[in-house]
């Protein structure tokens, strides 16, 4: 099914009807905002005025076609929302086909891939949608046999008269069901979760055969008639700016096409940054000519910035009163005072990269006054914004479609990458496809920020914690963690830097007090998978297992004591019984009670964390050899994610891969800055976590009665921790810095 990106109803309709018949339906908002369902039979066309969102297709042939609206970057998303429309709609899934949407603002609403939001927000509306339709063919089979519409049940796209046994299948009622009133979505009837035969079983992405096939799905795949490869150099330092290149030799090189310095629109790292694009018949001709490329640049003002001047800069401020304070409970001084033990701890974890495998890349084509974008982006509407602003085109004249994405983990969700290739393309006048080598790719992130925890905690006789503190120093501005660029734009400096007041343990120490400094240093930042969570979680964790050292506890059952339930527990905030409930279930499968049998240098560690409305509790085995080299034997998973694990086999899959994420974070990945640039060039310098090194991991679910909520992200930051309390107790080494590979861990 194509659907043009922007269309109003009489078009939509009459796309339609190029697709050789069947029953289109959607859901739409009508003049008031309220949700209807719209219902069309093809080819006949309809005055109303509705905006459709969402679309299902029942062809004559018994085909189901569903469009997942949402881009796809691994999270599974486009197999697991079209299960909850087929769930509902009652076919069989091996009958249902799922395309790709492009962005369209008006048809779909929420088309992003980021902060484990898609099953929260769409999990009730895509029920509805199948249910509304499944409603519509019901209601027309009751009509054709004047029999009540309870009289019927459906099954296998086909509605059955349960006292007569008449059957109707769904390709036979597609004409009269197009004229049935349309129900109402917020009251429509919803399956019972335990009539699915689709969600909560283990279904395979629609995408794998594909994917193990080698077929064209993502972007770096993307081909298109005349089409040109283009690569960009961009300056290395933070900020800089094109002052002169070598154009003249660059373009008597072999295949090169064009070869241009772009001038830059602002300085926010996010849009469109100056740079020499070269543009030739092959990718490898325009990689090869750019070897010989000789720039010279205006590096700006903060070519002398490094990682030990950030570090001191921390170092400073930890040691001045802090600038702010984000939250005080109690008098975290007298809890100190009365303290049987007290306990200060600094813990420092480093900027790293996304090291997506498929590098940043995007294919664009421009032509009367139109421009069209094949993108591997996060967040599709604001990269057309993106484009609109720097390169004075009308949105209404910018088609974006989705492609797959080789890892996303928060870095499409920056768009700069796409305005280059958008703004290659528009000056060549030909279909151009800009890929970004690794190189590219490592020095031209949007790093996850390094973060700075100034720890003083204190228990009691009892082993209680009694008080808690943390100046944390952070990057942005004396206002905020994130400081704009040039006052007008987007936070690219210390975006995904911050911690809020609400962090745990806030409401469960009764003296508690988080401070907060500010620096300003221009090291471009983001959000990396579990952005915030996946650094506080190592230095809080960690923090945590110190003080039940002191307290000479066991750090599992210090954590259960410490979850009681608070005076209250404002909405979004940590559920106490939850998180117990996930300690209790990852307790017993770990065979925690057991770790003090296990083998001198082996260890298991425990941590927890909430984030992204999803509770998770991880206990890590590692062995560590006398020589300090760590391996991680096995990571057992608890976690709760709500009432309904829509499909096993990705809920599986997406936590395994969360916590192998986690572990490859800690082994080995830091970026550091000398000279205003970073110094890793490729995986040689940033080591991705190889097969040898990845552990079985054990996953279990824990069904409470809460709404399901999302996966891609909150069974990450726990792994850290949990793996740094092993090695502890294997070595009696405390890491309180990250990366492991820089610390010396041999034992005797």
């Amino acid at each position: 099914m194509t659907i043009n990106a922007r269309v109003d109803r009489r078009q939509f309709l009459r796309v339609s009807s190029l697709v050789g018949g069947g029953l289109l339906l959607g859901t739409v908002l009508d003049a008031t905002g309220a949700a209807q369902l719209f219902a069309a039979d093809v080819g006949r066309g309809s005055n109303n005025e509705f905006v459709p969102n969402a679309f299902i297709r029942l062809a004559p042939d018994g085909s189901v076609t569903i469009v997942g609206q949402n881009p796809e970057v691994g999270q599974g998303i486009k197999t697991m929302l079209p299960m909850l429309i087929a769930e509902e709609l009652d076919v069989d899934w091996n009958d249902v086909k799922v395309v790709q949407g492009d962005l369209d603002t008006v048809k779909y609403t929420g088309q992003v891939a980021g902060g484990s939001t898609a099953t929260p927000n769409h999990y009730l509306p895509m029920r509805r949608v199948g249910a509304a339709a499944r409603a519509m063919l019901v209601a027309a089979a009751a009509s054709t046999w004047g029999v009540p519409a309870t009289e019927c049940e459906t099954s296998s796209a086909t509605v059955v008269h349960k006292s007569s046994g008449r059957k109707l299948r769904y390709v036979e009622l597609l004409d009269k069901a197009a004229t049935m009133p349309a129900p109402d979505l917020a009251t429509v009837a919803l399956k019972d979760p335990k009539n699915f035969h689709i969600v909560g079983t283990k279904v395979r992405g629609v995408d794998n055969h594909s994917i193990v096939t080698g077929k064209p799905l993502y972007g770096i795949d993307v081909t298109l008639p005349g089409m040109l490869y283009a690569v960009y150099e961009k300056c290395p330092v933070f900020g800089g700016s094109v002052k002169s290149a070598n154009l003249d030799v660059i373009k008597r090189e072999p295949g090169v096409r064009h070869a241009f310095v772009v001038e830059g629109v602002g300085t926010d790292p996010t849009g469109l940054l100056g740079g020499v694009a070269i543009v030739a018949d092959s990718w490898w001709l325009a990689r090869s000519a750019r070897k010989k490329l000789q720039v010279e640049w205006n590096e700006g003002p903060h070519a002398t910035l490094s990682s030990d001047e950030i570090s001191a800069t921390a170092a400073k401020l930890a040691k001045q009163p802090p600038q702010r304070s984000l939250r005080k409970d109690g008098d975290v001084d007298a809890g100190l005072k009365s303290a049987a033990k007290v306990v200060r701890a600094e813990y420092y974890y480093p900027y790293i990269s996304h090291a997506n495998l498929e590098p940043q890349n995007a294919t664009a084509r421009f032509a009367d006054g139109k421009m069209e974008i094949w993108a591997p982006t996060q967040l599709p509407a604001p990269a057309r914004g993106l484009v609109s602003k720097a390169l004075g085109i009308d949105e209404s004249n910018i088609t974006i479609h989705l492609t797959r994405g080789g890892g996303g983990f928060g870095r499409r969700l920056m768009n700069d990458f796409v305005v280059e290739a958008a703004r290659i393309a528009k000056e060549t006048g030909t279909p151009v496809k800009l890929l970004w080598t690794r190189e590219d790719d490592m020095h031209h992130d949007f790093y996850r920020a390094a973060g700075f925890h100034n720890f003083t905690g204190a228990v009691d006789a009892s082993g209680k914690i009694v008080a808690w503190k943390n100046h944390f120093v952070a990057f942005g501005d004396a206002e905020k963690f994130a400081a704009p660029a040039d006052g007008k734009s987007p936070p690219p400096f210390g975006a995904g830097a911050g911690i809020g007041g609400g962090e745990f343990p806030a409401r469960f120490v009764p003296n508690f007090v988080l401070d907060a400094s500010i620096m300003q240093q221009h090291v471009p930042t983001g959000y990396l998978r579990a952005p915030g969570s996946n650094g506080i979680a190592f230095a809080t964790q960690s923090f945590i297992d110190e003080l039940a050292e002191a307290a000479g506890k066991d750090p599992l059952q210090f954590r259960l004591d410490l979850l009681a339930d608070p005076a209250e527990t404002p909405q979004g905030a940590l559920v106490a019984s939850r998180m117990r409930g996930v300690l209790e279930l990852v307790r017993d499968k770990s065979g925690w009670a057991s770790r003090d049998k296990l083998p001198k240098g082996t260890g298991m560690g425990v941590a927890f964390h909430f984030s992204h409305r999803g509770y998770f509790a991880e206990v890590v085995q590692a062995t560590v050899s006398r020589a300090g080299k760590v391996k991680v034997d096995k990571v057992w998973v608890a976690g709760d994610i709500g009432s309904q694990i829509i499909n096993p086999s990705n809920a599986e899959n997406q936590v395994q891969g969360s916590v192998l994420d986690g572990i490859s974070e800690a082994l080995a990945q830091e970026i550091t800055i000398e000279r205003g640039r970073v110094v890793q060039n490729n995986f040689t310098e940033f080591p991705l976590i190889r097969m040898a090194q990845a552990a079985p991991i054990e996953v279990h679910f824990l069904v409470s009665e809460y709404p399901p909520t999302g996966l891609g992200e909150p069974a990450l930051p726990p792994a850290v921790p949990a793996l740094c309390s092993a090695i502890h107790a294997a070595t009696g080494k405390r890491v309180r810095s990250l990366p492991l590979s820089k610390h010396d861990l041999s034992w005797a």
